[in-house]
């Protein structure tokens, strides 16, 4: 059985989603970022990174969204969460979660996590003052440049859905102003109504 390894508030909500879509069978368990648990020897044991998620498979552990993504896609085809009969419009959810992956979440983690790039405070604090401007032009860029609509590709709901779903529930904490982006606004508040998302918010207790 699968094992998804998950912190409430984090991109593990994108998998949580999809192997809720998938109809998987699979296990959950709450790495609680506020006692340090992801810091600790028995987790590193599933990600040295000491980051979520985390997905344990018969066949070893995957780390890093989007691969732990196109695996759920890829094992449970039936779902049709990735156009892979379609290499175009396959290499575009990639493309969407690349960015998400490189570029969004990067600079949604300069608000908390400068420590990561600079030892210098001022410097730390300057990029945290900087990444709500910063992450308002990611989501502008996704809403302008790579959000087809409905979905996030086009007409079928794909596993960069599961993904970008889980960054819109950061909007307003990021201070992003949703007069910019109004169909991601539209967008995260129709998925809402999804069950396997309302069932992975649930169990996450978002």
């Amino acid at each position: 059985m699968l094992h998804l390894y998950y912190t409430p508030g984090t991109c593990s909500l994108a998998t949580h989603i999809a192997l809720e879509e998938a109809g998987a069978q699979y296990e959950a368990t709450l790495v609680d970022f506020r006692s340090a648990e992801q810091t600790k020897p028995e987790y590193h044991a599933i990600n040295p990174n000491g980051r979520v998620p985390a997905l344990v498979t018969e066949e070893g552990i995957l780390t890093e969204s989007p691969a732990i993504l196109l695996f759920i896609a890829a094992q449970f085809p039936d779902a049709r969460l990735a156009p892979f009969d379609d290499p175009f419009l396959l290499g575009k959810v990639q493309e969407m979660n690349a960015y998400l992956s490189s570029t969004l979440h990067v600079a949604h983690a300069h608000r908390f996590r400068g420590y990561r790039w600079a030892d210098d405070e001022a410097a730390i604090k300057e990029m945290s003052r900087k990444a709500f401007e910063v992450v308002e032009t990611c989501f502008v860029h996704v809403e302008e440049n790579l959000f087809a609509g409905p979905f996030a590709v086009g007409d079928s709901y794909t596993i960069a859905d599961c993904y970008l779903f889980n960054f819109t529930t950061w909007m307003e904490a990021d201070e992003v102003d949703l007069t910019r982006v109004p169909k991601l606004h539209e967008y995260r508040e129709r998925l809402k109504e999804r069950p396997a998302i309302q069932r992975a918010l649930a169990a996450q207790k978002v």
